[in-house]
């Protein structure tokens, strides 16, 4: 079993990858959905941990100061992703996140972890991009931390969704803010992966499924 398709069944598995009827944060009617929030054990967040720790030592080159979980999904993300860093390549890279609300008490501020300096390489980790807004929430809190460098940014899944004209958020990302995104798989994975072929005896994407999947594609995807 190649990597790409264990993870994708640990999504099924664990209820994070989940079809239906749903809407993105974007306002988008979608037959599929990535929730991250449904990660709830100490084995599952282990294991997701090792997924973006693998992503991010494949494709993240030179050195790492800081991982960013924004504010919520993405704090359990960075810091099951910093942890495995340690355990599986010896890497103890910082942590740091956002809080929602600017504490206004104690140390105060909206940072939480490592307080970021300037000339700091910081890596983003979420767990989708939809059509972007999320990450244009991001990048000014980052900014007004520190004068930072953006190594990248690491996701579960690429939707590969058009933003905000005709192309996908990923490369108006990269396109505006010069950020490169690197998903541990696609949509288009994702089907060819579960089309037809059982997790524990259950068929996720049927061919009914998959035309719902692939018509909701035509509509908000770029070929």
């Amino acid at each position: 079993m190649s990597y790409k398709e264990d993870f994708v069944q640990f999504m099924v598995r664990s209820g994070v990858l989940l079809f239906g009827d749903f809407t993105t944060k974007s306002g988008r009617k979608t037959p599929y959905f990535v929730n991250t929030g449904n990660y709830k054990t100490g084995a599952q967040a282990a294991k997701l941990g090792e997924y973006y720790a693998r992503n991010i030592q494949e494709h993240v080159e030179g050195k790492i100061d800081a991982l960013f979980g924004p504010a919520y999904k993405g704090i359990p993300l960075a810091v099951a992703a910093g942890i495995s860093m340690y355990n599986l390549f010896d890497r103890d890279i910082n942590y740091c996140f956002n809080r929602k609300e600017v504490k206004d008490h104690g140390e105060g501020g909206s940072m939480v972890g490592y307080k970021l300096q300037d000339g700091d390489r910081v890596l983003i980790v979420e767990d989708v991009i939809t059509a972007g807004t999320a990450i244009r929430e991001t990048l000014p809190v980052l900014k007004a931390a520190a004068d930072i460098e953006i190594a990248g940014m690491v996701i579960s899944v690429d939707r590969m969704e058009k933003g905000k004209g005709e192309k996908t958020a990923i490369q108006e990302v990269y396109e505006e803010f010069g950020i490169v995104t690197y998903p541990i798989v696609t949509v288009r994975e994702i089907i060819e992966i579960l089309h037809n072929n059982p997790v524990d005896g259950k068929v996720y994407i049927d061919d009914e499924m998959k035309a719902k999947m692939e018509a909701y594609m035509e509509q908000y995807c770029v070929k």
